[in-house]
């Protein structure tokens, strides 16, 4: 094919997020204010964590994790949506694609796992407590900390180089609020079914298996819970699950929506993605701690406030 021996693009071109002229300040400001919610929220979290004795533990452990993650995940796509607002922050380099698109899946990838990983946690607690401070060691903690993002860089790796390897012709416009798979193999003048299939494989199928393993994990949990006697005991337990349910619900549907549907030339898509990449970082910190005993006690100490 002709576009085999063309050189591909410098730069590219985003579409970014449509509005209209007179919606652009509001929308601006409430990108920002997510962005800054985001960021101090989940910077909330890892300072409690590391200041308060009471959350030296595994559970927290992971929350810290998943805050930093989030944190991280939000900065590699929210400040360039903010920057398409104006016709310049629309453009961004070959090289700075490859590593937004490098990041963005190696940070997805990595909760995908941190995720199931917590619900690991959970299991464990609940239905093993004999075994679990034997189990869920700082060591362990540690291991499967660092195997979560060793997992992410690997799969982000594999699929960056699957799709960027692709000749890309003169095509620049990414039809796409940032760069990403399926946006980008739209651009390319070669045929992609492969692509599709390793990405609906390696990133659709993945995810949803790690969420039928954490569901798998809450079945034992509600058994586990449903066996307690004391009422106090299975509200308590209860309430400390539906936080990281909550999260793994509003996190996965809207990944296994998108990347199990990579031909997909849907409108909705955008929105989808503005969901995962921006609300759900957001809510995070929320969700986490509005129902948490010992995360409102630890949010009280660090305001100077005695807990009742």
């Amino acid at each position: 094919m002709a576009c085999l021996n063309q050189t591909a693009p410098s730069i590219f071109i985003l579409a970014g997020f449509p509005y209209q002229q007179e919606l652009k300040i509001p929308l601006v400001s409430f990108f920002s204010i997510m962005f800054l919610l985001t960021l101090s929220g989940n910077s909330l979290i890892i300072l409690m964590v590391i200041t308060d004795l009471q959350l030296h533990k595994p559970m927290y452990w992971f929350l810290c994790h998943l805050s930093i993650l989030d944190m991280a995940f939000s900065a590699v796509v929210v400040p360039k949506i903010i920057a398409g607002f104006n016709p310049g922050g629309k453009v961004i380099s070959f090289l700075g694609c490859v590593t937004q698109v490098f990041f963005f899946h190696f940070l997805g990838c990595s909760e995908s796992l941190l995720y199931t990983l917590m619900a690991y946690d959970r299991f464990l607690a609940i239905c093993k407590p004999l075994h679990y401070g034997n189990i869920m060691s700082w060591r362990t903690c540690l291991i499967f900390s660092l195997g979560t993002l060793i997992g992410g860089s690997l799969q982000s790796t594999f699929q960056t180089f699957l799709t960027f390897h692709l000749p890309y012709g003169q095509k620049n416009y990414i039809d796409y609020v940032f760069c990403d798979i399926p946006a980008m193999l739209k651009l390319t003048c070669v045929d992609i079914k492969l692509n599709e299939m390793m990405m609906f494989i390696d990133v659709g199928l993945v995810a949803m298996t790690c969420f039928l393993l954490i569901l798998a994990s809450y079945v034992y949990i509600i058994m586990a819970i449903l066996r307690i006697s004391s009422h106090e005991g299975r509200h308590r337990t209860f309430s400390t699950c539906t936080a990281h349910l909550t999260v793994v619900v509003i996190y996965y549907l809207p990944v296994v929506y998108h990347y199990l549907r990579p031909a997909s030339q849907d409108s909705m898509d955008g929105v989808v993605s503005m969901f995962y990449t921006t609300v759900t970082p957001l809510l995070n910190p929320l969700i986490y701690t509005l129902r948490n005993k010992e995360m409102k006690t630890a949010r009280l100490k660090l305001w100077g406030r005695n807990p009742e």
